[in-house]
């Protein structure tokens, strides 16, 4: 079956959180997602919060910002999720907009380099290993978690390039992809990130999720067209009723992808009936 899940955009204010997570939950959605965006809201914060609320929802954060947050910092919030609410929050790392990096005085001269060396060590900590490493970006001494997580943590990488969609198969678990995928670019991403999984000698599976664009109601496709006009022309989206939006889902899924992530416009007007919509109307829709 086809993951389905839709976003609370940090657009929102926090304290809309708790009406939402409990609402997600109580009609049947599988999935939460989350974002950790500059200057909104921080999303190991959210996650645990929403975590907390719930007993059945899993919640993913896509993404946390290597530049921002320490290795060691990201391993100790991810074991301390997983062992708070084993199998329920699952956590996606990625290069961040350079240009909010560079407002913090984060920006890396070479994001490659620095998402590398971050997921190999972030995946050695969760895994329970005492890690050393003296990288470009990356340095660690002896470290290791006091409470690593008792079952395997999958890490997720949001990539768009090629290099990065590439090393995302070699060094993760899984690869999040953005709105403005269309299944014809999903399929081109998922070979990319094949290649790199052969590369590496990787066999252990790899779920790929992509957000999706959605709107509904009478004003529908003017609202996608706005937003995908605000992000320059560029995006794939849709909009229509709960079949037209299953049949969108199910294209991604046929194009490859494990879960799609239904993700309302900035200026959804009902963000509470959209988690209705998309888990009362659409979810029975997809198989």
């Amino acid at each position: 079956m086809t993951g389905l899940g839709a976003v609370f955009r940090p657009q929102l204010p926090p304290e809309r959180l708790r009406t939402i997570a409990r609402l997600a939950e109580e009609a049947g959605l599988e999935e939460l997602w989350l974002w950790e965006d500059c200057f909104l809201e921080g999303g190991i914060s959210t996650a645990s919060a929403a975590l907390a609320w719930t007993e059945r929802l899993r919640v993913g954060v896509g993404l946390l910002p290597v530049p921002l947050r320490n290795v060691a910092l990201t391993a100790m919030e991810a074991a301390t999720l997983e062992r708070m609410f084993p199998g329920r929050a699952v956590l996606c790392v990625g290069h961040g907009v350079q240009s909010w990096m560079g407002q913090v005085g984060a920006r890396a001269e070479s994001p490659m380099t620095l998402l590398r060396e971050y997921l190999d060590a972030l995946r050695a900590l969760l895994r329970g290993e005492r890690v050393t490493t003296d990288g470009r970006y990356v340095k660690l001494d002896d470290v290791a978690l006091d409470w690593p997580p008792a079952q395997a943590v999958r890490v997720l990488a949001g990539v768009t390039g090629p290099r990065s969609l590439r090393l995302s198969g070699e060094a993760a678990d899984g690869t999040l992809l953005t709105a403005a995928t269309s299944p014809e670019g999903l399929r081109a991403a998922r070979g990319i990130v094949d290649e790199g999984r052969e590369a590496a000698g990787r066999s252990d599976p790899h779920p790929v999720v992509v957000y999706l664009r959605a709107t509904t109601g009478p004003d529908a496709a003017a609202r996608l067209r706005a937003a995908i006009e605000r992000e320059g022309g560029v995006g794939h989206g849709v909009a229509g009723d709960a079949a037209t939006v299953a049949k969108a889902v199910q294209q991604l899924a046929e194009a490859g992808a494990d879960t799609v992530v239904l993700e309302p416009t900035g200026d959804e007007p009902d963000p509470e009936g959209f988690v209705r919509f998309v888990a009362e109307e659409v979810r029975p829709l997809v198989p």
